[in-house]
């Protein structure tokens, strides 16, 4: 069991390219509000920070992308460009 405050400084890593995404408390999370099942996490794009009010400044990982929670990472499996 982990707790929600033990994920914060955990970085987001896509195990397709090692790309670092970001770190999971700097995300929002998407969340079904029927179900109140966790959707997504919506990670701010690094490379357009400074460009704002701008949509879709973020990178969307959908819930199921998330294949492992270690000790200092989140591991995920997303083909994006």
């Amino acid at each position: 069991m982990m707790l929600l405050d033990e994920l914060g400084g955990k970085e987001i890593v896509n195990l397709n390219n090692g790309e670092r995404l970001g770190i999971i408390a700097d995300c929002d999370i998407l969340v079904d509000e029927k179900t109140g099942k966790i959707l997504s996490l919506l990670i701010p794009e690094r490379k357009i920070q400074f460009k704002l009010f701008t949509e879709n400044n973020y990178i969307e990982i959908p819930w199921h992308t998330i294949k492992k929670i270690g000790n200092d990472m989140i591991i995920i499996e997303l083909d994006h460009n």
